[in-house]
């Protein structure tokens, strides 16, 4: 699966993937008004949830660079990932890595992997697709990208 496939381009998708995968600690998501609140605060602009909302789903698409250096600062992305396409590939990477590490199984197998040498790394990922093929055939398994996307090594 290319990144194309897994990677959000339009505004809209990017700013929801951030709502998707940056979490509370506790794995619950945050709300528009929480996340609209933080920004009115950094910003000292109105930044409401209704605003935060119609940009999530694109009926906005024109925030001024305030708004959006206030959204990036509270996910803790760059601002470029809102700007450049190349650096938004690369953030979005990072975020899905970082949420299926919430998995403990996921987080378990790559801490375990983390001593093994090259090769076998490579053989894991090798692994990993077989049984990630499978499940897919079977019409099981998880709706994100597969795991042997480059995520190993």
């Amino acid at each position: 699966m290319g990144d194309a496939d897994v990677s959000p381009s339009s505004l809209a998708e990017k700013i929801d993937a951030l709502f998707r995968i940056v979490r509370r600690p506790n794995r619950e998501p945050f709300s528009n008004e929480e996340v609209a609140q933080a920004c009115r605060e950094s910003t000292g602009e109105s930044f409401s949830a209704t605003y935060l909302w119609q940009l999530r789903t694109g009926r906005r698409d024109n925030p001024t660079k305030r708004h959006l250096e206030a959204l990036a600062h509270f996910f803790e992305v760059p601002v470029a990932y809102f700007f450049d396409d190349e650096q938004g590939k690369a953030v979005a990477r990072e975020l899905e890595l970082l949420g299926a590490l919430r998995d403990a199984g996921v987080r378990n197998v790559a801490l375990r992997a983390v001593n093994l040498s090259p090769a076998g790394v490579s053989t894991l990922s090798d692994m990993i697709d077989v049984l990630a093929r499978h499940e897919r055939a079977l019409g099981g398994g998880r709706e994100t990208g597969g795991a042997g996307d480059g995520a190993a090594g």
